[in-house]
Parts: structure tokens; sequence; C-alpha cells
């Protein structure tokens, strides 16, 4: 019951990745100009956010089909939670060190959505440690 228990959370859990996952993706790759202008920013190379946006919907994807079937997929689980720790703390350091040029609000909260996100899936991941 527990290892069943411990699978929903992680499905949960993937879906919400996948989510965020694709939205930050569609908008890096499709609207980069409307996001930099949204941060009140300075200009960047728009070329420079699309790639990434490529990245993210390929992880919202795969997240999606490691869904369906998680049963041995913890390097992808694995990947997945070490990149949003690995992003939030990236975000974090920028707005620190005030590298970080537009509005506070638009560094803070995907810092804040990626870190909570890095919980939950280290959280569910070893919740369903039995089956990945």
């Amino acid at each position: 019951m527990a290892q069943n228990n411990g699978t929903k959370t992680l499905k949960v859990v993937l879906v919400i990745f996948a989510i965020v996952s694709l939205v930050y993706g569609l908008c890096y790759l499709l609207i980069p100009d409307v996001l930099v202008a949204m941060s009140g920013g300075n200009p960047v190379d728009l070329g420079w956010l699309r790639w990434p946006g490529g990245v993210l919907i390929t992880l919202g994807i795969g997240a999606l089909l490691v869904r369906r079937d998680p049963a041995k997929q913890g390097v992808f689980v694995l990947t997945i939670s070490l990149g949003t720790l690995l992003t939030g703390l990236g975000l974090l350091y920028s707005w620190i060190v005030h590298e970080y040029s537009g509005a506070t609000w638009f560094i803070v909260l995907p810092a804040v959505i990626v870190l909570i996100l890095s919980a939950l899936l280290w959280w569910s991941r070893q919740k369903a440690k039995g089956i990945l």
C-alpha cells in the first residue's frame, strides 16, 4: 500500500513539474521578447532564451511519459530533481549578488517555484524509491 501511495505522489509531482516546464518552455521558445519586456530587464539576444525553452519542453514531455509508468525511471526523476534544485539556487544567487536587472518578482517567483518543486520531487522520489 505504501508503495502505491508513493507512486501516486510521484505521479502528481511529475504532472506539476511537466506543467511548470511546459509553460516556461513554451514562453521561452515562442515569446522570449514578451518575457524580457515583462521583466523590465536589460535586452538580451532572444536566441539565448529560445534554446532552453526547447529543453524545458522536452523535460516536461519526458515527465508526462514517465508519469504513465514510473517503474525503473529513477535516473530521470533524479535528473529533474537536481535540475530544479540547481536552477532555484542559480536564480537565488543571481538575485542576491544583484546580477539581475529586471523586476525582483520576475526572478524570485520562479526561484521559489522551482525550489518548492525540487523539494516535492526529492520527497516523492523518496516515497517511490521502491519502484524507481
